[in-house]
């Protein structure tokens, strides 16, 4: 899941690597998301936590740990991609300093022109390495906190999708949004069964 609402989104700033935290709202959010996933997974059923280090998913982490009963593990490689110069400035700062990717040819090295921002690459990079390490593990319940930009990245490491050609890929994420990954116990075949569920979260 992504992480809910944070300070950064009520005060229109650039998040990625920023360390803002969760707002009142986020942090009523967080415990629902935690709600939805308990009510997800078999009571007695293993379970292993991994988020982002950042602030505001270390602390929606932590309602998720509180209700599974279990320890969060913190990895930097699930943070947001980073923008550089940008993070932690007024959106509109960034908006006017952003060079858009070209619609054919490397859109994943292409420099939007932020200086010290990571490219498509570096964040997809990272992402598809700490999946790889996560999916190792023999649990078949793993629960994953992270941020809008990567979780793209986090789905096309799951269906295995080449670095290659994730340069299109794009799944919206609504800020405290839960998206179930299942993989059949037979043919092995992955799937992505439900895409940025917000039933649990409360009308704003």
């Amino acid at each position: 899941m992504t992480h809910p609402e944070a300070t950064h989104h009520v005060d229109h700033l650039v998040g990625g690597w920023y360390d803002s935290a969760l707002t009142p709202a986020g942090l009523r959010d967080a415990e629902a998301i935690a709600a939805a996933v308990r009510a997800r997974i078999p009571a007695d059923a293993e379970v292993e936590l991994y988020s982002s280090d950042l602030r505001r998913t270390a602390q929606t982490a932590g309602a998720l740990a509180a209700w599974l009963g279990v320890v969060a593990t913190l990895d930097d490689r699930l943070r947001e991609k980073s923008y550089g110069e940008a993070g932690g400035r007024p959106q509109r700062w960034l908006d006017d300093r952003f060079r858009p990717p070209p619609p054919v040819g490397d859109r994943m090295n292409h420099d939007e022109g932020i200086p010290g921002a990571e490219t498509k690459a570096a964040l997809a990079h990272r992402i598809y390495t700490v999946m790889d390490d996560i999916l190792t593990s023999d649990c078949r319940h793993q629960v994953i906190v992270t941020h809008g930009g990567a979780l793209t990245f986090v789905l096309t490491s799951w269906i295995r999708m080449p670095l290659e050609s994730a340069g299109y890929a794009h799944f919206h994420a609504t800020p405290g949004g839960i998206t179930e990954l299942r993989e059949d116990p037979y043919f092995h075949n992955r799937r992505i069964h439900t895409l940025d569920d917000t039933r649990h979260l409360a009308p704003r």
